[in-house]
């Protein structure tokens, strides 16, 4: 009976407490109590949107947006036009970099004309926009509905130190209303940050702790942004305050874990570079890896004409979330790899879908950005960042890089492409599926454009112009000798002269595409002979999955004539087409016919894309050794054995035959001796030992 009273007393503590205790608590960091106060609230009032906001706030703070969105919907089922609750959403949507984010603060400004919170949420929004002319509209205008609109004088402190400029009245008069007002510097630091001046932004995180020590927000952004820079130990000692002290988001709890992590990596140098893999696959990827980085850096000291100050790093992840955790609260990125300075964090071959990833491409499209980066310290847009990476991806060779696919031709078709002096909100705020996608696309091929028709050197002039401070506008004026209106039309005109038969072919080649894998699944493989060539070349970038190149050679094979299948797959890999078991059956044909030349090529293809094939790399090495390619068949034989193969004893002989067509007898005895202890009797491996031996 005692229990059932306290029972209902607690109820009745519970149901008579008010929305300002609910604040008071959450002001006095005593989360979990105001939670429940916020829960009992709600569940007594149900039809009170304010409460469902204010609890929404509070879970939004506290790490939890997906039931804090929850909670802002349905308080606009109660309320359609609550400013509160549209805001909410509008926070919701900022974190995630969505375009929504405008409209609804927008919105909640309708609603409540005097929202301050929502008017300095549209300045901020156009910061990240690089927008700085509107940030300062907007910025102001939240200045003209409160003196003390302390987050506005902080955007306007960013766009002084942004522009260079060392002091700011600004800040004076946001320390004058409040001493401890870290938050200042925390907005700083972000935007820095998101622009890819990473020591910039840790000095600012470094002042907004120095001035408010329990800003967890800010501490957890330097820590993390330590992390970025290599400093690991500094990183953690800041992460683990956060966490003691209860500030445990996503970025806290992950960026700990995977530097727990760290000690199932290993970690090469060489004076110039810095090789991180995980210890499993070390031994596997190092060689293509080192050769690679070596081969792009000897490439871009040339070409960029940059000599870096220190060894460049780079860490491969097998594990995709792993490298996801290094990109967090990042806008814009692409999903395979990032550059900090110099630092490139990316996915490894293993942690994709094999034929997904050319791995390769990706590590000479951030190492573009360690140069670039490098030569502008940090101070250049991100379209010409990227545009000059995916310029350079298939620069190396034209089978790299990404191809003119399905959303770059609808933003072509539906006039979707950014202005040049635009084009960066395309990166860091999608207006649409796909956007961030396109603009890689579009910054890429402006790149091209302007290589093509005034030269490298002007494109390594405008580098150094936004290393001084020009912006895009004036960019574009100072060097190419016209308007961004001017140079966009022109831009465009070419581009849709280049893809003109694509585009408005795309209709009608998803039609006779679906009508081909018909044919194809019938075995009617004349009629796929017949009308194949022509769907192929209405969209030859297409070598995604149930592409034309590989139906006609299928068909070709089954109808006897498999030089043209080997003139088919050809075609696909010349265009970038990176399957797997495509490009070995290519290499399969090569030799069948006779060309060990071509069908090696066509296996070091894979060696790009998808080297954790220890059939890939037997295969090519017997290849190598045939062809005379000594060094070839050696690497290619040590992979094997590095992988733990399910024959050691004929990887351990192969590798001694290499070994002895290149004259390093004594480490093939080693190889032969290794091929014995796992298998004594067997007999290729003793007769070598005997004649090595005699």
């Amino acid at each position: 009976m005692r229990a059932v009273l306290l029972l209902v007393c607690a109820a009745a503590a519970l149901a008579a407490q008010t929305l300002e205790q609910a604040e008071s608590l959450w002001k006095q960091h005593r989360y979990n109590e105001a939670n429940d106060v916020f829960r009992a609230l709600e569940k007594a009032h149900p039809k009170n949107p304010d409460i469902k906001v204010r609890w929404g706030r509070l879970l939004l703070e506290r790490f939890n947006p997906g039931e804090a969105t929850d909670l802002f919907r349905e308080a606009l089922e109660l309320k359609k036009d609550h400013p509160g609750a549209l805001l909410g959403l509008a926070l919701v949507a900022a974190d995630s970099f969505e375009s929504r984010a405008v409209e609804l603060a927008h919105k909640a400004l309708e609603a409540d004309p005097h929202l301050l919170e929502a008017q300095e949420l549209l300045a901020r929004l156009a910061l990240e926009d690089n927008d700085p002319k509107r940030a300062i509209e907007e910025a102001d205008k939240a200045m003209a509905m409160s003196p003390r609109a302390l987050n506005a004088m902080a955007i306007r402190a960013t766009i002084d130190w942004m522009g260079g400029q060392a002091d700011t009245p600004w800040i004076g008069r946001i320390l004058q209303l409040d001493p401890h007002y870290g938050e200042a510097y925390e907005t700083a630091g972000h935007f820095f940050v998101i622009n890819r001046r990473y020591e910039e932004g840790i000095r600012f995180y470094r002042r907004a702790i120095e001035i408010e020590p329990e800003l967890w927000s800010a501490r957890a952004e330097l820590g993390l942004n330590l992390m970025r820079l290599g400093e690991e130990a500094e990183a953690r000692r800041q992460l683990e305050q956060c966490y003691e002290a209860h500030y445990r988001n996503a970025l806290v709890r992950n960026t700990l874990v995977l530097m727990d992590s760290y000690k199932n990596y290993v970690t090469f140098r060489n004076g110039r570079t810095i090789l991180r893999l995980e210890k499993k696959e070390a031994e596997v990827l190092r060689p293509y890896f080192q050769e690679e980085l070596d081969r792009a850096l000897r490439t871009y000291d040339q070409k960029y004409k940059v000599k870096l100050d220190r060894p460049v790093q780079v860490e491969v992840y097998p594990n995709h979330p792993d490298f996801e955790v290094r990109t967090l609260g990042l806008p814009g990125l692409g999903a395979l790899g990032v550059t900090f300075g110099y630092i490139v964090a990316m996915d490894s071959p293993s942690a994709r879908k094999p034929g997904s990833f050319h791995w390769a491409s990706t590590m000479w499209h951030e190492l573009s950005h360690v140069y670039v980066l490098a030569a502008t310290k940090h101070i250049v847009p991100r379209w010409f960042t990227e545009g000059m990476a995916v310029h350079e991806e298939t620069a190396v060779s034209p089978e790299w890089g990404d191809r003119l696919d399905p959303d770059a031709i609808l933003a072509i078709k539906n006039h979707k492409l950014l202005p040049v002096a635009e084009l960066d909100r395309g990166f860091v705020r999608p207006s649409y599926p796909g956007q961030v996608v396109v603009s890689y696309f579009q910054a890429g091929k402006i790149c091209d454009y302007i290589n093509q028709k005034w030269g490298y050197d002007k494109l390594l002039a405008m580098m150094y112009d936004f290393a001084n401070g020009l912006d895009t506008p004036a960019v574009i004026q100072k060097e190419l000798g016209r308007k961004p209106e001017e140079f966009d039309k022109e831009f465009l005109a070419s581009l849709e002269a280049e893809t003109k038969s694509v585009v408005a072919g795309f209709d009608n080649w998803q039609k006779q595409m679906k009508q081909l894998v018909e044919l194809y699944r019938a075995k009617k493989f004349d009629d796929v002979i017949r009308l194949g060539p022509a769907v192929r070349d209405l969209y030859p970038d297409y070598v995604e999955s149930g592409n034309a190149y590989q139906l006609l050679a299928d068909a070709y094979v089954e109808k006897g004539n498999k030089p043209a299948a080997v003139a088919e797959l050809e075609r696909y890999a010349k265009t970038g087409g990176r399957s797997p078991s495509t490009l070995k059956q290519l290499a399969s044909l090569e030799e069948e016919a006779g060309n060990k030349k071509a069908a090696a090529a066509a296996l070091d293809r894979l060696n790009y894309i998808y080297p954790l094939d220890p059939d890939l790399h037997r295969k090519l090495g017997d290849l190598w050794l045939d062809l005379g390619n000594v060094s070839g068949a050696i690497r290619e034989y040590q992979v094997v054995v590095a992988g733990n193969p399910q024959d050691p004893a004929a990887s351990h002989f192969n590798l001694a035959r290499a070994y002895r067509a290149a004259s390093r007898n004594g480490e093939a005895k080693d190889e032969l001796l290794l091929a014995l202890e796992a298998a004594p009797g067997y007999r290729p491996a003793q007769k070598m030992l005997l004649e090595l031996s005699q």
